[in-house]
């Protein structure tokens, strides 16, 4: 069995891969060799072979996501990689980013920093569900562009609703308007196939340690190459020093990837991960999880009498997504019972009001944690409604 091939603790029905991952043994593995072979020879490793092994991983890398390793680098997770878009970009007072009300809430933090600086307005439009048409997304979210726009940031697929968002329709608008587009990637890279020459996204922030089951500490920043210049590298060391050597077609990778000591092993394990996925047939898999998915939210909303977020027999979700239940007396009781009595492992929290559930299921999860988990919230849900 898959679950057999991850470290996760046999006693917990983990139902939460999205909110940090999980990494498989085989893999981890590879992981301490590669710290193991740093600390036995670190100023060989680190100051002359480093650069050419972070290469190796980037080409393999760019291959999975349909790029080339000129345009990506190793970031450590998503929000580091959008603060160093939000502070690389020049705004001025009265400038607009549209952004949606479904965005995570660290990535929302670090573009208020900006704006408030700035003078800026971080707008957030509403994006309402239940949702059934992509143009209707797109529609609402032009309702905040206007001449002032400078920038859109959006996530691929959404935190709080696990929706995934029609971003090529976005970013060819957008691109048409002349509009930067940053694309928050955290939840898609390993959920659905990502091609990012196709997307026209300007900057593009994905997670390998989510859903591409690497360690934690691996996520990474696509820039065109039409806008790497406009990068700045959020820590100044090292890799500044090539805007002052030789002409050089681009200091994008140099810039954020020569930022001081640091552990880059979670990032070379990325083909190790990625190798992992082709040898346990992982596009059948994320079949069978979604096929799980499908069925959790079914019998979820038919027992208590919701309507999903989004049409069960379509691509709007992927192997996350996020279940209505009814408003209850305390959220955190129901997460802690869940835990407790039943030993599931899940997000419960209020979003817009409203109170959900958000379900991830991976390859480790099971059709029977699945319906343990329905059973659980057939008994608690009537008794903790208010």
């Amino acid at each position: 069995m898959l679950k057999d091939l991850f470290l996760l603790d046999p006693r917990v029905i983990f139902l939460n891969h999205g909110s940090f991952g999980a990494c498989p043994r085989p893999v981890f593995e590879k992981y301490q060799a590669w710290q193991k072979q740093l600390e036995r020879q670190p100023v060989q490793f680190l100051g002359r072979e480093l650069d050419n092994y972070l290469l190796q991983s980037r080409q393999v890398l760019g291959e999975y996501v349909h790029a080339s390793a000129n345009d990506i680098v190793y970031i450590p997770n998503t929000t580091h990689g959008v603060n160093i878009v939000a502070r690389s970009l020049m705004f001025n007072p009265g400038d607009e980013i549209p952004t949606t009300d479904h965005e995570y809430g660290a990535c929302n933090f670090a573009w208020d920093f900006i704006c408030q600086k700035a003078g800026v307005n971080y707008r957030h439009q509403a994006i309402e569900v239940p949702i059934t048409n992509r143009q209707v997304i797109v529609d609402q979210l032009w309702q905040a562009v206007s001449s002032r726009t400078k920038e859109i940031f959006i996530s691929h697929i959404t935190s709080p609703t696990s929706l995934a968002l029609p971003i090529q329709l976005i970013c060819q608008r957008a691109h048409e308007a002349g509009i930067i587009t940053v694309i928050d990637g955290a939840h898609a890279p390993g959920q659905l196939s990502l091609d990012l020459a196709s997307l026209q996204a300007d900057f593009y922030i994905g997670n390998c340690h989510k859903w591409m089951l690497s360690p934690k500490g691996a996520g990474f920043l696509y820039a065109r190459h039409e806008v790497q210049n406009l990068i700045e590298p959020l820590i100044v060391s090292w890799g500044y020093q090539s805007k002052f050597s030789s002409p050089r077609e681009s200091t994008f990778i140099d810039f954020l990837q020569g930022t001081g000591t640091k552990d880059p092993t979670a990032a070379l394990c990325v083909p190790s991960a990625i190798e992992f996925m082709k040898e346990n047939h992982w596009d059948d898999v994320q079949v069978r999880c979604h096929t799980l998915l499908h069925s959790a939210i079914e019998q979820i909303c038919d027992q208590i009498g919701l309507s999903p977020l989004y049409p069960l027999d379509s691509d709007f979700y992927y192997q996350m997504g996020t279940i209505p239940i009814p408003k209850i007396n305390d959220l955190t009781m129901l997460k802690a019972r869940l835990y407790h009595e039943y030993r599931i492992k899940i997000p419960c929290f209020e979003w817009n009001g409203l109170h959900f559930l958000r379900l991830s299921v991976q390859g480790y999860n099971s059709e029977d944690e699945v319906d343990q988990l329905v059973c659980a919230l057939n008994n608690l849900l009537p008794v903790m409604m208010i």
